[in-house]
């Protein structure tokens, strides 16, 4: 493949968001390394699977070196991958708790700061994290501390670094998804789940989806979280 073709590495994609976020940019004509614990290669030659740990540091290291090794470039870093336990904040295990900094924060650092050292040398970038809106509005009926205090984390650097970087050419957003739409919300907790959003229903895949690829498109846009939830930031 051509060196100057465009290329994506998306985390958390096996399932769900991410897998969505994968098609989305091979549809648009991308090729994709695509990271989550137990991916598999498939038949898609423009998708590369690198199975791993995203927060083990050598696991982000493979990742950026095979898109570097096998396309010669990073245009846009996915931050997808992420653990969400919903419990009362004095239920939490120091288990949940470093599980879930591992994952959300620490799987950000090492792979993010990896993949820009690429995009300063080539003088352009595209870093997408996703969040949740419950950064911004917390809900008395899901309780998730530790959710907030790192995707928090997330939103709050979004802007950081694309401050940081914005003479550099590299652009940093974030999309904020409310309860989508996937099987791991089993079909009896739906009714609960669609009530917390004020459009009332939870977002489906290709919502959030469009929403980053908007982001893709939107040259004059950076440091943005773009909320994708129902309304569900505004109010409820």
């Amino acid at each position: 493949m051509s060196k100057q073709q465009k290329v994506a590495i998306v985390t958390g994609a096996s399932q769900g968001i991410g897998a969505g976020i994968v098609k989305g940019y091979r549809d648009s004509g991308y090729v994709v390394v695509a990271n989550s614990r137990n991916i598999k290669q498939g038949s898609d030659e423009g998708t590369v699977a690198v199975p791993g740990h995203i927060g083990d540091r050598a696991v982000a290291g493979l990742v950026v070196q095979t898109a570097i090794e096998r396309f010669g470039r990073i245009d846009t870093l996915i931050n997808n991958a992420g653990i969400f336990i919903a419990k009362p904040f004095t239920d939490y295990t120091a288990e949940d708790f470093n599980n879930v900094v591992d994952v959300n924060l620490g799987g950000f650092f090492h792979v993010t700061q990896l993949a820009i050292e690429q995009m300063l040398k080539q003088k352009q970038g595209h870093v997408v994290q996703i969040t949740t809106s419950l950064v911004e509005h917390a809900l008395s009926a899901v309780p998730t501390g530790l959710a907030t205090l790192t995707k928090g984390g997330l939103d709050a650097v979004t802007r950081g670094l694309a401050i940081e970087y914005a003479k550099s050419g590299i652009r940093v957003n974030a999309v904020a998804p409310g309860i989508v739409k996937t099987p791991m919300h089993a079909p009896q907790t739906h009714g609960f789940l669609n009530d917390l959003h004020p459009l009332g229903r939870m977002g489906e895949v290709k919502e959030i989806v469009d929403a980053v690829l908007y982001l893709e498109s939107a040259g004059f846009v950076t440091g943005e979280t773009l909320n994708v939830d129902g309304g569900q930031h505004a109010g409820h």
